[in-house]
């Protein structure tokens, strides 16, 4: 038999632990589910198990703005981000609302009934299930969870040592008095060398272009006094939005003075790294932020360069060979583990097809609207967070919407609202367009177009999104209908 809910939200990562948080308190009379594929929540921060994963904003401002952070470090490891998620299920009751090991394969909605029906398995089982919903959340990412990217690269399969990608880290992979080569030179390649560099024979980061990287003091002596005398709620307030604003500035003054803003980068790195050091493998032919900023606490990347533990090559692969790596300048990298830190594969809605009537939607050929809506599709609604800012704040003001417009069904006694966009709306631009990332520019075809109003269109702006998401649900952008027949011989679940 067929499970019914008001609200099905898919994933209990990150963004589906705030949906489902919000949704309890904004709505509290509404049934819900949280679907999760693996076996714990998480999401992201579940699935990484690579030495000193962690975020790459502060915790204040990467944490939820319901529920406080009391971290005392500013980049939070993998395992505190896991463990914050858990408190804040448990505190808010959303660790009972989540079934784990389902695998959605794909939902439909019927605009006779206006309800989704999702089709899924239990993994474990075998067991096909079935579950229906009035409103249905998609919250899981934006990658493949199932691969990374790796390139095509010639000769791998003559290499006799490990090869390795980040997201399928080994759980017992050896690398103490080894000598590694780390691909990449992204937040995952800069979190990597500093955390595996002291027990490595030597470890190389090599790159085919640098990325800027920018130091983050790992504790923040200010908001540890501010502890003392005032309540965790208050401190979290007031810093939270210091946060914010310390933010949104570096990444305005990147985008209005470059020039400045890239020689304060690189002289900060060429003081950590010492006067003799080549700069070119930290001087990106790129402007700061047109790809994400890599943040480092307390300069932990340019400390074991300069102590001779780890080393950057910059250069191009020729092929692999036995040994190592064979570079299209002659060198010889001899590695015993070579680590594939090249990114992600995007994905939309986790893989699932979902279809009105039966007719499959694509949503590279629809637009997004708010960012959190799809075009023509009734009662869905995505979650996707900011590229140029903490994950989380988008998140935040996406889920607030969302219950937003859920609520409005019930005050307009209505049973589906889908977003109708005008003539002549589309471009051809996605929803991260600007962002010249190698695994943007690589799956940028996956994702739902922008529009040229500012409800279609995606700015990745906090500010003129909390305009935007602030305002009325109601708007010519929505189209409002009501029910027709209701689902028969369905089990209401508790």
């Amino acid at each position: 038999m067929q499970k019914e809910y008001d609200v099905v939200i898919i994933g209990a990562g990150l963004s589906g632990i705030g949906m489902g948080c919000q949704l309890t308190q904004q709505s509290p009379h509404k049934s819900f589910t949280i679907l999760e594929r693996r076996q714990a929540l998480g999401g992201t921060w579940d699935l990484f198990r690579y030495p000193g994963i962690r975020s790459d904003s502060d915790v204040i401002s990467f944490g939820f703005k319901f529920s406080p952070w009391n971290s005392n470090q500013v980049l939070a490891a993998g395992e505190s981000i896991k463990s914050y998620l858990k408190d804040t299920a448990e505190k808010f009751g959303i660790d009972q609302k989540i079934q784990y090991g389902i695998k959605i394969n794909s939902a439909n909605f019927s605009t006779r009934t206006n309800r989704w029906t999702v089709d899924a398995i239990d993994e474990a089982t075998g067991e096909v299930c079935q579950f229906g919903c009035n409103y249905l959340i998609t919250a899981t990412g934006y990658y493949n969870h199932d691969q990374g990217y790796t390139p095509k690269y010639q000769g791998l399969e003559n290499f006799k040592g490990q090869f390795v990608h980040p997201q399928h880290w080994p759980e017992n992979l050896d690398y103490k008095n080894k000598r590694v080569v780390v691909i990449g030179s992204g937040a995952t390649a800069v979190t990597l060398i500093p955390a595996m560099a002291n027990e490595t024979a030597h470890i190389t980061m090599l790159q085919r272009s640098p990325s800027y990287v920018i130091n983050v003091p790992n504790t923040d002596k200010l908001v540890d006094a501010c502890r003392k005398v005032l309540s965790e709620e208050l401190v979290y307030k007031i810093f939270r939005k210091r946060n914010i604003f310390m933010q949104r500035g570096i990444y305005k003054l990147s985008r209005r003075f470059p020039n400045k803003m890239r020689s304060f980068l690189l002289s900060n790195a060429q003081k950590a790294l010492g006067e003799h050091y080549d700069m070119s493998h930290f001087t990106p032919k790129y402007m700061p932020w047109d790809e994400r900023l890599c943040a480092i606490p307390d300069n932990d990347l340019f400390a074991v360069i300069r102590e001779g533990k780890a080393s950057v090559v910059t250069d191009h692969i020729e092929c692999f060979s036995e040994k190592g790596i064979l570079l299209k300048s002659g060198e010889m990298l001899d590695a015993d583990i070579i680590v594939s830190a090249t990114g992600l594969e995007l994905q939309m809605l986790g893989g699932i097809q979902i279809s009105v009537d039966q007719e499959q939607i694509k949503p590279n050929e629809k637009m997004s609207y708010k960012g959190t809506l799809i075009q023509d599709v009734p009662n869905f609604a995505y979650l996707f967070g900011y590229t140029n800012a903490p994950w989380t704040l988008k998140i935040d003001l996406a889920c607030d919407y969302i219950c937003r417009l859920i609520n409005e069904l019930d005050i307009r006694q209505m049973a589906a609202v889908k977003a109708v966009a005008p003539i002549n709306e589309k471009t051809e631009h996605s929803i991260v367009y600007g962002m010249q990332s190698g695994y943007v520019q690589r799956g940028d075809w996956v994702l739902p177009r922008q529009g040229k109003s500012s409800e279609w269109f995606v700015s990745h702006n906090l500010e003129k999104d909390t305009e935007m998401f602030n305002q009325s649900v109601d708007s010519p952008n929505l189209v409002w209908s009501v029910v027709l027949e209701k689902p028969k011989g369905k089990v209401k679940a508790a």
